[in-house]
């Protein structure tokens, strides 16, 4: 992924291809993005027992279909919520629609199609709270989309990302694993030469004027489907950042 698209989003048009093909089974939680909706909770728990969601204001970039966008509002939080494949967002707001349909305090969620940079333009220092789970991997300019994160917030809002670490342990487990062997992502999801080692995450989050406040591992059983929280970082990994209040 070395060129940005003809408008000059941070995106690749293959990796935006290959995701909008997994568009029509993004909620099916026994399909191509099966660990997707396994991580999901503790994704969302990790960002709720930091932060009150109820009543906050939270940007997910990288929405894909929205299942994590859902269980933040499901926890009360506004969200708006952007991708760049539009296959995604459509099935996004359909099953927002189904969500919906005949309950009594239905979901606020604001699906967009546009960019991080086309967001924090439009709307700098707005959120509470901005979540970008499984992305910085899959852009060409990871800096340029930490930066725009950064100006998504307001001072004194945290950023929550998940990624995978550069390590062998990592390779075999996001790759050889889950794309080969299990068969439980297609192959070619990920690129090993990618990943980002937390060090070089935190330059990243240092440089757009981010406080890295905590880091913990994302350990996965696809056996019996079970995720949680570790202290080990060696594969998955979330961060909690924060912007200066000042």
């Amino acid at each position: 992924m070395n060129e940005m698209t003809e408008t000059n989003h941070n995106a690749d048009p293959e990796e935006l291809a290959r995701f909008g093909k997994l568009a029509s089974r993004w909620w099916d939680p026994d399909g191509e993005s099966r660990p997707l909706h396994d991580l999901n909770p503790v994704r969302l728990g990790f960002v709720a027992a930091r932060m009150t969601l109820r009543g906050a204001r939270v940007a997910d970039v990288g929405c894909g279909g929205g299942l994590l966008s859902e269980a933040l509002a499901k926890a009360g939080a506004s969200v708006t919520a952007i991708d760049l494949a539009p296959e995604v967002i459509e099935v996004a707001k359909l099953h927002l629609h189904e969500t919906n349909a005949g309950s009594p305090l239905p979901l606020a969620v604001d699906y967009r199609l546009c960019s991080s940079r086309d967001l924090a333009a439009a709307e700098p220092a707005a959120f509470d709270a901005v979540c970008c789970m499984e992305l910085i991997e899959h852009v060409p300019d990871p800096a340029a989309l930490v930066g725009d994160l950064a100006t998504l917030l307001k001072p004194g809002g945290r950023l929550f990302l998940s990624t995978l670490n550069r390590t062998p342990a990592s390779f075999a487990t996001a790759i050889i694993g889950a794309e080969y062997i299990a068969r439980l992502l297609p192959r070619g999801t990920h690129d090993y030469r990618q990943f980002l080692k937390p060090s070089e995450l935190a330059a990243l989050l240092r440089v757009a004027g981010l406080v890295l406040d905590e880091i913990s591992g994302i350990a996965y059983n696809p056996l019996n489907r079970k995720a949680w929280l570790t202290r080990h970082t060696a594969v998955n990994y979330l961060v909690c950042a924060s912007k200066s209040a000042a």
